[in-house]
Order: structure tokens, then sequence, then C-alpha cells
């Protein structure tokens, strides 16, 4: 799997496949979906226009929690697999736990484990599990997930998450990797975007990168794939133009030092309940 990929989370039908375009000419082999995202099959005809043979790009897709169950997971999964019109995806994950229903989750992660046997997908995976969602699973599976995607950036490092993935050889993979999802999802108060904190301005004017390539750069050094997501082709070539430098340990450690341990994005122990997804 490509360190660095193209979310498209919030992308819409019509933008999508010109973002997809645009992130494979710029040298991107990682394209992030799910079906909650309502965009498969336009990440898929943005491959095709790319003109990009299919096994060049890394395809991750995503199995919505209103799919879980055993006999709805196979259905869902056959869907997706329509949409995006592959014989095969690489990376398939669980979108989100369900601990008010973990039975739910557990079947759903049997027929990941099943799609993986028949080769149907490369790698099975989870996403916004935490560890202790993580060690439930396992205790009751075959197959230890390959990547968990979580919302990681500077103001939410999630420490004991990256820990536990590196006890059991899980992939960490950030989403929101430079705190959008702070600005998007936040209250209106100030200090909530990384991108504007003196620490990263100041790195950025040393480095002669923009924040968010300072960022982005961060989440490769401490060893986590990023999928930042982008529809601007200006804005998808400059967030890959981060492999001509590498931040010092002490900025690495400066940068991780701005943890608030606040969210941005939704609780996984709220999913499944009135207050959650």
């Amino acid at each position: 799997m490509p360190a660095f990929g193209l979310g498209v989370f919030q992308s819409s039908k019509e933008d999508t496949g010109g973002a997809v375009k645009a992130a494979i000419e710029a040298g991107y082999g990682l394209i992030d979906t799910a079906a909650g995202y309502q965009n498969e099959a336009e990440v898929a005809m943005g491959i095709r226009e790319s003109g990009i043979d299919r096994s060049e790009v890394f395809i991750t897709t995503k199995l919505r929690t209103k799919d879980f169950g055993y006999d709805s997971a196979q259905r869902a999964f056959d869907a997706s697999m329509a949409s995006l019109g592959f014989d095969v995806v690489d990376l398939y994950l669980l979108h989100w736990p369900v601990p008010r229903n973990f039975e739910n989750t557990l079947a759903s992660w049997k027929v990941c484990e099943q799609l993986l046997a028949e080769g149907r997908v490369r790698a099975i995976g989870v996403s916004n599990f935490t560890p202790a969602h993580m060690a439930r699973l396992i205790e009751r599976s075959t197959v230890v997930p390959a990547v968990n995607q979580i919302e990681l950036h500077p103001f939410f490092l999630q420490q004991d998450h990256r820990e536990a993935h590196d006890r059991l050889g899980v992939i960490t993979q950030a989403w929101s990797p430079i705190g959008g999802v702070q600005r998007y999802r936040g209250d209106g108060s100030e200090g909530r975007d990384p991108l504007q904190h003196p620490v990263i301005v100041e790195l950025a004017k040393k480095y002669g990168k923009t924040p968010a390539q300072v960022v982005l750069r961060w989440q490769i050094d401490l060893g986590h794939s990023a999928i930042p997501k982008s529809i601007n082709p200006q804005r998808i070539r400059e967030n890959i133009d981060i492999f001509d430098f590498s931040l010092q340990p002490d900025e690495i450690a400066a940068i991780s030092g701005l943890d608030t341990g606040q969210r941005g994005g939704g609780d996984p122990e709220l999913v499944g309940t009135p207050e959650g997804k």
C-alpha cells in the first residue's frame, strides 16, 4: 500500500472523477473511498480516464454501518464492486465499529475474512476502532486488521491508538491528516486550525513549504499513511510534493506536542446511538 493517497470524503459526484484523475497524474498511487461517500463509481471513472493500468492504483473502500451483518455485508460488498467495476479491491475496511451491537461488527468482519480467503480483496482492515474495539475484534477472529484508519493530526494524535497498532503490526492511516475536520466541524473558536499554529508556520518558512506540506511530511516521518482530501488540482499536486525534505526529530516532537486530545470528528463509542452516527 502506498503511504500517501487521495481521500474523497465529501467530494461530490461531479468533482470526484476529475480529482482522482488529477491525483493519478500527480503521482498518487492510492485512492480512498467508501460506500457511504456515494462516489465509488466516480472514483473508478477517474482511474479509467487517467489511462493508468488498474494494477498501478491501490483502491480502498469501506462497508458502512447500516450494512453491518453477515448477509447484508455480503450484499453491500457486491454492490461496491459493481459500482467500482473492478474484480478485486485492494483494501476493504469496516467504516466504524458499532459498540452497542458488536455482534454485527464481528459478523461483518467474518465476511471480510471470507472475501480475503476468496481473493476478492487483497487486504482487510478497520476504521475508527479504538484499542479496546481492536482487542474485542481480534479475540474472536482469525485475521488481524492490516490497517486502522483514524482521525489523526497535530491537534489529535491518538498516541494510545498508535502504540496499540505498533504492538499488533497494524498500519496507522490518518484521515483528516492536516486537521481539516477541526475547521469544518469546529465550534468556530480560535486555535482550531493546525495550519495557522506558529510552530507549523515557522517550519513552513524554514523549509520553503506550505504549512499543509509540513504537516503531511510530519505524518510520513511518523510512519503513518496519509490520505488528504482535495478536489483542487493545484492543491492535489501540492499535497504530494513532500518527498524532497524531512523534518528533524525535535521538529517532529514539536508538532506532536501540539496535541490537544480533542477530536473533531465522530466519537466511535457513540456509533449506533442517538448521539452518534
